[in-house]
């Protein structure tokens, strides 16, 4: 970017200022007359959409590489999942007893952010969506090492606030799921899926399409809790009838504690018939 004593033209937030001290009259109350990147009803016209879409792409994307982060491990889980302290407060039997993947999720983070911190090169920063359960969890475990996390929150018709363990300078809002999802993937050392709902689903199958297909390299996919997974979803059926190949399965795996998976993450890279050996598979 340009220093600041290169530019040869005035910068924006000076004309911001100045077009505020000028005489009050039916031209400059008018619409029109307002700074185009100073007016929020331009900007959210449907024809901005596009212009939009890029600020989303362009802001994170900034702010994280001035930060220093190089790579991340994403952990995708269900916003319902309570803390165990509080898992009397849950909506369903089914949720409290799932409240024990919030301590693995906050373990996990711990010792990947650990991990992180040792090598000191912005490397496996933990993500997450920045909401309650799960996300938080996440957040918080990071938090626990003493190291930073980032937070990916998004608007929703209900609230979704970032909890208080996102770093402040990485908690990030979106308006557009699409943008969101992108910045989850393109910096994913690795993907850790906790139980959850149609939001986590979609995580998911659109991360383990794109792995499948090709159009991202693959990386180390854990989904833990192997009871919820294989309740929710039979992965074999699917082989069976043909609609996705035997091989897709080895894109994952199946992992229920913090110790198993970081187990799994350092052997990743051996052959498969090493692999098979691991708790979890």
């Amino acid at each position: 970017m340009m220093d600041d004593q290169r530019r040869r033209f005035r910068d924006a937030h000076q004309d911001i200022e100045t077009a505020k001290g000028i005489p009050d009259t039916p031209q400059t109350r008018s619409p029109s007359y307002t700074l185009a990147f100073a007016d929020p009803d331009f900007l959210c016209r449907d024809e901005l959409r596009p212009v939009r879409l890029q600020l989303e792409l362009l802001k994170p994307e900034m702010l994280m590489e001035e930060y220093g982060v190089k790579s991340t491990v994403v952990l995708f889980g269900g916003a319902r999942i309570p803390d165990p302290a509080n898992k009397d407060q849950a909506r369903t039997k089914t949720l409290a007893d799932l409240s024990s993947h919030y301590d693995e999720a906050r373990k996990f983070a711990r010792i990947i952010t650990e991990r992180s911190m040792a090598e000191g090169k912005g490397e496996n920063i933990i993500v997450t969506g920045g909401g309650p359960g799960v996300m938080e969890a996440g957040n918080r475990g990071a938090e626990d090492a003493g190291g930073v996390s980032i937070g990916l929150n998004i608007v929703l018709p209900h609230e979704q606030a970032p909890n208080r363990y996102v770093t402040p300078e990485l908690a990030f809002n979106f308006h557009y799921f699409g943008i969101r999802k992108m910045h989850f993937l393109m910096r994913a050392a690795a993907i850790a899926v906790f139980p959850g709902g149609f939001g986590t689903l979609d995580e998911l199958f659109e991360s383990l399409t794109l792995i499948q297909t090709g159009r991202m390299e693959r990386v180390p996919f854990l989904l833990f809790g192997r009871t919820f997974w294989e309740t929710i979803i039979n992965w074999d059926a699917l082989a069976d009838a043909g609609t996705i190949s035997a091989d897709d399965i080895d894109l994952f795996r199946f992992v229920d504690t913090a110790d198993e998976a970081i187990e799994v993450l350092d052997n990743w890279h051996l052959p498969t018939t090493k692999r098979d050996g691991i708790p979890g598979r």
